[in-house]
C-alpha cells in the first residue's frame, strides 16, 4: 500500500504506522544491521509515539534521528527530544547512546548544524540514507522546519541547516533538509485536524504545489500521507491518493 493516502481515525492511524514502522524496522535490520529513523515534535509525536513506544522491537539497533529542533534545552517542554524521551525513549528503555539529539541549543548554529551533519555521515552513510522519516505539516504546508517561501527550503547543499528567523516562535532552529528528508526509504507523513486541510489540498490537488509538504510527496520514493478526516476535508476523490503512483528506488 505504498504510495497512499490514508483516511481514518487517529487510532486506526496509529495502528497503521506501527505495523508499517515495524516492517521497515525488520527489514533494516535484516538487510543492514541497523534501523535508522528521523522523528518529529507537536500532534504527530502526542498522537503516534505512545503506540511506537509499546513495540517489541531492537532498540539497541535502532538510531534516533531528528528532522528538526527549536533552541530551546533538551528539557523544555518545547523540545521536539523531551517529547520523544517522555512519551517514547523513557517507557521502551531506549539506550542513550541510540539518541542523537539534535543540539540546538547551541549559541553558535552553524557549528551544531555540522555537528549533526557529521553524526548523520557516521551512521546513515554518505550521503545519509536513513530508512524511515516520520513527520507532522503546519497549517502552512511546513514540514520540519521547512517553511514555504523560505531559503532554507531550496538549500539542497546542506544536510541540516541552521534556521535564525523561522516565521514562527522560536525563530532560531536546526532542521534536515528536503534531500535528508525526500531520501528517505520510507517517508510517513501525518496530518490532523481542519487546520491541516487547505495545505494537504494545495499539496494534493495542485501538481505544481511549491508548500514543502508537496515537495516532501514528490520526491520521496515511497511516501505515505496518513489523514484523519478533518485534515481530509477539502479533498476530493480523485485525490485521495498519491497519484496511484507506484514505488520507486530509493536509496540503496
Amino acid at each position: 500500500m505504498s504510495g497512499e493516502t490514508l483516511i481514518a481515525d487517529r487510532t486506526t492511524l496509529g495502528h497503521r504506522l506501527a505495523s508499517d514502522f515495524a516492517a521497515e524496522g525488520k527489514r533494516a535490520l535484516a538487510a543492514r544491521g541497523t534501523f535508522t529513523i528521523a522523528l518529529p515534535g507537536g500532534s504527530v509525536a502526542s498522537a503516534f509515539f505512545p503506540r511506537l513506544a509499546l513495540l517489541s522491537f531492537d532498540w539497541t539497533r535502532t538510531e534516533f534521528f531528528w528532522a528538526d529542533e527549536r533552541a530551546v534545552p533538551s528539557s523544555d517542554p518545547e523540545s521536539n527530544y523531551e517529547m520523544a524521551r517522555s512519551l517514547w525513549l523513557g517507557p521502551a528503555r531506549v539506550p542513550p547512546a541510540r539518541t542523537h539529539r539534535m543540539p540546538a541549543e547551541r549559541t553558535d548554529l552553524e557549528s551544531a548544524a555540522q555537528a549533526y551533519a557529521d553524526d548523520l555521515r557516521r551512521i546513515a552513510g554518505d550521503p545519509p540514507c536513513l530508512d524511515f522519516v516520520l513527520l507532522g505539516v503546519g497549517a502552512d504546508g511546513h514540514v520540519a522546519s521547512l517553511f514555504p517561501g523560505h531559503p532554507m527550503l531550496g538549500n539542497e547543499r546542506d544536510l541540516v541547516a541552521a534556521v535564525a528567523d523561522a516565521p514562527k516562535p522560536p525563530p532560531q532552529r536546526l532542521t534536515l533538509t528536503l534531500p535528508v528528508l525526500t531520501g528517505a526509504r520510507r517517508v510517513v507523513v501525518a496530518a490532523f485536524g481542519t487546520s491541516k486541510a487547505g495545505a494537504i489540498h494545495d499539496a494534493l490537488e495542485h501538481h505544481e504545489s511549491v508548500l514543502p509538504v508537496a515537495s516532501v510527496l514528490r520526491r520521496s520514493p515511497r511516501p505515505r500521507l496518513l489523514l484523519d478526516d478533518e485534515a481530509a476535508a477539502d479533498l476530493t476523490a480523485s485525490a485521495r491518493a498519491l497519484a496511484g503512483r507506484p514505488d520507486r528506488a530509493g536509496c540503496a
